[in-house]
């Protein structure tokens, strides 16, 4: 890698470790791994799309991440990135090119060669995916072209320097998918894909189930995995099961191996039953509440001020999420490169809610709700039902404000929307978080210069975004994103809640079950005692 940046991986390296980040699942030593068998995994919900390239959500990212090989990938306990797909990379002076060279002899599951000309074939791709498209766009962002110079070499070239793609090369949203998939249409992709991955997609019916199977002759993959070769696993079956208390329950009858989205109440029982907990905190954006700025309170900053300021972030966290869980403390998740302390901007005070609104001429009506010129204080909060966390955080939420006269009203939505509503505006506030392991998920996601689904005005935060995206120098990067973090907290354009912990439920006879840097799952090396 570029001598110029391995300082700044570093910065993540120490970050990761410090919060006690994990890279697997479990440090006990299982004994020798046995191939075979299904593994069945039961997650929450479905974004209803197969494609890595354009999904967000957890509960879909942990099946696609199986399917597709990345570039790069980040090892979880140190941040260094490490070869996969390339077997080097070097980056220009001022960090707008990379030259990659490739592992020779890798193959999609349909026969076609991963060469540099399919890597060029997804990346210049990627400009016209539509709006489920936005993560792999912001990791392009300025992307100018990639430069085929043999079968196993190329360099991507930016309009300016672009010091996060290398860390976007590890994810799955720049995962490589075959040149006659990233032809087809969006939906044409959503419904099926090929890749070049540990597993293939044996079967897709939505809001049901993604079955997986292992690809036989898979002879290559992250120099972080343990073992070279195929998977171990002969399938995986990743059903769709909404209800809490179902999936708790078929983990405990061995209906299924593994369960995500764990709520607080899960944890005894499964302990109980025998069932590992395994977690790691995630990196990027907490869960929290940002607004759609256009409208007449999304744009009204007395009403965000008062928001935060009476949200209790302790009592969400200790009567919702499960024991890993902690408050958010900044507009970035404190395991992620660049996190800055901004807790005194995030206080739960309650009285100085009221008077802030009282200042803005929100005057309390005979119902205890707010009201200015005859308009009473009503914000609709979109969420979506991706997590059963998601429903008790923001009714919980919902009590906490009104106690200050704020009205919140609760919509809920499938998370196959949350893209669709982002995009048409037609919301005042959302609830919702982003996962990455890098600090420009912040110019992604609020930069007026890119998507700004949340209708900020242009200001100094964009300088500052852009800004730390085009610094190479990790010391002086992390005091531009320090800078970011505090504007977007004290203008109250974000506003944290609670710091994601991912805690996956595990059958004892499970082993090998790794994270990645983005707290996402990794399954090559997973496997099941036989009978």
């Amino acid at each position: 890698m570029p001598r110029s940046l391995a300082p700044w991986l570093g910065v993540a390296a120490v970050l990761l470790s410090a919060c006690g980040a994990t890279p697997a699942a479990s440090t006990a030593d299982p004994g020798v791994p046995q191939p075979g068998g299904t593994l069945r995994f039961a997650v929450s919900s479905d974004q209803g799309c197969v494609d890595p390239q354009q999904v967000g959500s957890n509960d879909t990212i942990y099946s696609l991440r199986q399917v597709v090989d990345s570039l790069t990938d980040q090892d979880p306990a140190t941040g260094e990135l490490r070869p996969w797909l390339a077997t080097s990379w070097e980056g220009n002076a001022d960090a707008s090119a990379y030259t990659f060279t490739l592992r020779e002899g890798v193959t999609f599951s349909d026969g076609s060669p991963l060469d540099a000309a399919a890597v060029k074939a997804n990346f210049d791709a990627v400009q016209d995916l539509g709006p489920r498209g936005t993560l792999p766009k912001g990791y392009l962002a300025g992307y100018t072209g990639t430069t085929v110079e043999g079968p196993t070499r190329f360099t991507v070239a930016f309009d300016r320097p672009n010091v996060q793609f290398l860390q976007g090369t590890s994810t799955h949203s720049l995962g490589i998918l075959s040149p006659a998939t990233v032809a087809k249409s969006d939906d044409d992709r959503c419904a099926a894909v090929v890749g070049s991955g540990p597993f293939v997609i044996e079967s897709y019916t939505r809001d049901e189930a993604i079955v997986l199977a292992k690809r036989a002759g898979y002879a290559w993959g992250s120099s972080l995995w343990r073992s070279p070769g195929e998977a171990q696993l002969d399938r995986v079956e990743f059903r769709i099961v909404p209800e809490s208390g179902v999936r708790v329950g078929s983990l405990q009858s061995g209906e299924v191996d593994a369960i995500g989205n764990l709520a607080q109440q899960d944890e005894a029982p499964l302990t109980a039953a025998g069932a590992q907990l395994v977690g790691r905190p995630n990196p990027g954006i907490p869960f929290g509440i940002s607004f759609n700025q256009a409208t007449p309170l999304g744009g009204d900053a007395a009403v965000r001020e008062a928001l935060s300021l009476a949200i209790d972030r302790a009592e969400v966290v200790a009567t919702v999420y499960n024991s890993q869980t902690k408050p958010a403390t900044s507009a970035l998740a404190s395991t992620t490169p660049g996190y800055a302390d901004q807790s005194t901007l995030l206080a739960f005070d309650p009285a100085k809610a009221g008077a802030v609104l009282d200042a803005a001429g929100w005057l309390p009506g005979a119902d205890g709700i707010r009201a200015r010129n005859g308009t009473p204080l009503t914000v609709e909060l979109t969420w979506f039902s991706n997590s059963p966390a998601n429903r008790a955080a923001v009714e919980l939420i919902q009590q906490q404000v009104r106690k200050v006269g704020i009205d919140l009203q609760l919509r809920e939505k499938p998370i196959s929307e949350n893209t669709p509503t982002l995009q048409s505006g037609q919301f005042v506030a959302t609830w919702g978080n982003t996962t990455r392991a890098d600090p420009d998920i912040l110019r992604s996601t609020y930069s007026t210069a890119g998507n700004n689904y949340y209708r900020l005005s242009p200001g100094p935060l964009d300088a500052l975004l852009a800004q730390q995206a085009a610094e190479p120098d990790q010391a002086a990067r992390a005091a531009v994103v320090a800078q970011a973090q505090q504007l977007l907290v004290q203008e109250y354009d974000a506003i944290p809640v609670v710091e994601l912990t991912t805690v996956l439920g595990v059958a004892a006879d499970v082993h090998g079950i790794a994270f990645d840097a983005g707290s996402r799952i990794q399954l090559h090396d997973a496997w099941k005692v036989q009978p």
